[in-house]
């Protein structure tokens, strides 16, 4: 895909999208919102959550919204079955494999690969690795992949949450193996980040921060329950730092945990790589979801990042997209996390739902209990300078 990109303001910079449209060949089908299932009373069955509709939402947004001028497209590819296998293992990419060749599988709860479904899964996977490429390549500091399926879920042996290649975390390998020391991943998708956390559970190279709500385990597919005790094994403890917020934690209270326990674990780690994974059903209206962060909320967090990588990873971020379900203000919340990570003086987009209520005094009261538990648990935090 040819580049389109005008002049953006000064010292911003260029965001470097890249894109296939072979992945909207991934069709989810219809149901009981993610259960494929057609009890045989409804006239209407909606849509699988990680629908094509989303993702095109985002693409428009991104192509025809106030942030394009910032915006270099670049055409994704397919992976190798060997780049698959930095993260996952051979057993499990043939079980995949086999999946697609039999006309496709439910592999758990809501994660069904259809035909055309592992195609689409290796071009996540193959441009997101290209996003990477080109950031270590040193050809842009500000990369987005735009990809589905998601990710953030897939484990190195199972599928899992809608996932079955792990697209973050090829590309955290990508990064060890090109000569990068260390590599952060934060992940504000709704939902734990537990298959790049398993991927990297006994590793000191990566530090994986998860800012979830509270959801625990969901069953075999996904055993993690993403508490704060779950902090790495071996060389990796400390290294896995969960962040569960109450439901409705909403812009202020994920702001405070930004400052209290996001920043001071940079600040200690100090990567030099950055990568953001994020997932838009954080948001106030996501079916999916029970956070009530806005447009504001996240734009503030891609500040926040810019502001870390500027500090400690030479300004280089790859943004990986994983969830998000509300068709509409998925795309918008996307806008306005890509205008933070530009960190643009002013906001491009204004919020078409805007204010939401919140009370932020129950999540500041737990944000100060996992303050507490991390400081007295995890070794490199411990001498850390609140």
């Amino acid at each position: 895909m040819a580049a389109s990109v005008s002049s953006p303001q000064s010292g911003s910079g260029n965001l470097h999208v890249f894109w296939h449209e072979g992945m909207l060949a991934h069709d989810t089908g219809n149901g009981v919102f993610d259960s494929g299932i057609d009890p045989g009373f409804l006239d209407v069955l909606e849509k699988h959550p990680e629908n094509s509709e989303r993702v095109k939402n985002m693409l428009s947004i991104l192509r025809r919204g106030p942030i394009s001028p910032y915006i270099t497209w670049h055409s994704g590819k397919p992976a190798l079955t060997s780049e698959l296998l930095s993260f996952h293992s051979t057993e499990y990419i043939n079980e995949l494999i086999e999946a697609d060749k039999e006309g496709g599988k439910m592999f758990c709860g809501g994660t069904f690969l259809n035909p055309g479904s592992w195609e689409a899964a290796l071009l996540a996977a193959g441009t997101t690795l290209s996003a990477m490429k080109y950031v270590l390549d040193g050809h842009g500091k500000l990369a987005y992949a735009l990809v589905r399926p998601p990710g953030h879920h897939a484990q190195p042996t199972q599928a899992d949450g809608y996932c079955f290649l792990n697209n973050a975390g090829l590309a955290v390998n990508l990064a060890l193996n090109s000569g990068c020391a260390k590599v952060a991943v934060i992940d504000i998708d709704v939902h734990y980040g537990n298959g790049t956390a398993e991927g990297f559970y006994r590793s000191d190279k990566v530090l994986t921060i998860s800012l979830h709500m509270n959801h625990g385990s969901w069953g075999s597919s996904h055993p993690q329950n993403g508490s704060i005790d779950e902090l790495g094994e071996g060389k990796g403890y400390g290294y896995n730092l969960n962040i569960p917020l109450p439901n409705g934690t909403g812009d202020r209270g994920y702001e405070y945990a930004f400052s209290e326990l996001v920043v001071p674990a940079i600040q200690n780690f100090e990567p030099d790589m950055m990568v953001l994974v994020v997932g838009q059903d954080s948001s106030a209206f996501d079916p999916n979801g029970r956070q009530c962060l806005t447009m504001e909320g996240f734009r503030e967090i891609g500040k926040k990042v810019h502001s870390l990588a500027n500090r400690y990873s030479g300004g280089r971020i790859l943004v990986v997209q994983e969830g998000g379900y509300h068709v509409t203000y998925s795309a918008y919340c996307l806008h306005a996390t890509l205008e933070g990570v530009l960190n643009l003086p002013i906001s491009l987009l204004s919020d078409p739902i805007a204010y939401y209520p919140e009370d932020e005094a129950f999540p500041v009261e737990v944000i100060k209990s996992i303050k507490k538990y991390q400081t007295d648990k995890v070794p490199f935090m411990k001498q850390a300078e609140f």
